[in-house]
């Protein structure tokens, strides 16, 4: 993922130029997973899990920004790091578990996305994860690194403008979510949707991802002003870009308390939601809502398999290089042995609840192999975590951390 080094000119046009790492990693935050839990927690909750989302977006900002800078201080993402930095015996343990961590996002990845063209379309959920799996290994293989970029912000956008549209067909009480959005609430019988959200905001493969990709915006880091600068540009990058996914996982709960909470409709699945929304909006919102769910499902397929590459290329002590072999045979091992689990398993909630279960284990070594790394001054030199950061980071790593494994646990009940 290195580019062309080169000294910026600090405006504002570079300032705009910057953005889009984030957004590749705000598409794992509104993935088809984040759908189902926030649709539920709107339904079933009204407005008073809206504090989920703002909460779960602190720390996925903070986690995300750290990780950025190992990309930026280092110039190596973190597989590469943890190739480098730990003995061989423990860095091939933890990315192969990285590895079918990858697996089990892009699972749940696909079977969003096909669930989407079952919705459109009505093709068998085996047939649209074959067409899914195959638009994104096309899409990956084929376009350069800032291309699938500027794929991702239209995607993204479509998807934002999917609920503008949604949310200007309801009635919001926007004082109540004002309220909603800052006041913690545990409602009776809301702690499992409490712990979906907020254990499903950090993913391994974004952490591995983000630390990657932000090398794309690479500048010459011998000079310590221009290594400074882009640190505060990737700042303003990933706060921008954790806002929309704010909004736009914000967005969902405010459309499910509008139709589905006040007419008292629980929603179980995917598949049901747009089907209901028909006879209380139209047919149109429940077409942009499938629309939606389809652009989410693809793009998240498509970062999950880039992630995958970026995994398996820093084994080899690489960076991501899609033609490179080594990102290539990364990113097919992901999609497409997620396509065979998925001909496995043909219960696509049961494969879901697989994949999120193997996250949970998972995601608490990525987490800390992290940590480890940024925290070290050996390898970060003067931009190593200062205390406080280093306190609050494990602070988060602990509770999303108690919560996968919480997860994890509801799941074997």
């Amino acid at each position: 993922m290195k580019s062309r080094i080169h000294k910026p000119r600090f405006g504002a046009l570079d300032l705009i130029r910057y953005i889009g790492p984030g957004l590749l990693v705000t598409v794992g935050f509104i993935d088809p997973g984040n759908w189902a839990s926030n649709l539920a927690a709107g339904a079933g909750f009204g407005y008073k899990l809206l504090w989920i989302v703002t909460l779960s977006t602190i720390m996925l900002i903070v986690l995300q920004h750290n990780v950025a800078h190992l990309g930026i201080a280092t110039g190596l993402c973190l597989s590469e790091a943890a190739m480098i930095y730990l003995k061989p015996r423990y860095s091939k343990l933890i990315l192969g578990t990285a590895i079918l961590a990858s697996i089990s996002t892009s699972l749940a990845e696909i079977i969003g996305a096909a669930i989407a063209l079952n919705m459109l379309f009505n093709i068998p959920i085996i047939a649209g994860s074959i067409l899914t799996v195959g638009f994104t290994l096309i899409m990956i293989y084929t376009n350069t690194y800032r291309l699938i970029e500027r794929w991702i912000i239209a995607f993204v956008s479509i998807i934002g403008l999917s609920f503008i549209y949604e949310l200007s067909l309801v009635n919001i009480d926007w004082v109540e979510a004002s309220r909603s959005w800052v006041t913690p609430s545990f409602p009776q019988g809301s702690m499992l949707i409490i712990m979906s959200i907020l254990g499903a905001v950090v993913m391994p493969h974004n952490l591995f991802l983000h630390s990657e990709i932000i090398q794309s915006r690479q500048w010459n880091l011998e000079d310590e002003d221009i290594i400074r600068r882009q640190l505060d540009y990737e700042f303003f990058d990933t706060l921008f870009s954790m806002i929309v996914g704010w909004a736009i996982n914000s967005a969902m709960i405010l459309l499910a308390v509008s139709t589905f909470f006040v007419h008292k409709t629980p929603v179980a699945e995917l598949q049901q939601s747009k089907d209901m929304l028909v006879p209380l909006l139209g047919s149109n919102a429940g077409t942009i809502f499938a629309v939606a769910l389809l652009f989410s499902g693809l793009s998240s397929t498509i970062t999950s398999g880039m992630a995958a590459g970026s995994i398996f290329a820093g084994i080899y002590k690489e960076p991501f290089d899609i033609k490179d072999s080594h990102s290539k045979v990364g990113v097919s091992i992901s999609l497409v042995g997620a396509l065979m689990v998925i001909f496995l398993i043909t219960d696509p909630f049961k494969s879901l609840i697989i994949s999120q279960m193997i996250l949970s284990i998972q995601l608490p070594i990525t987490i800390f192999l992290q940590i480890h790394l940024t925290s070290s001054p050996q390898i970060m030199g003067k931009y190593v975590n200062k205390r406080r950061t280093k306190t609050l980071l494990y602070l988060i790593a602990a509770i999303v951390s108690a919560l996968n494994v919480g997860l994890f646990f509801t799941f074997l009940v």
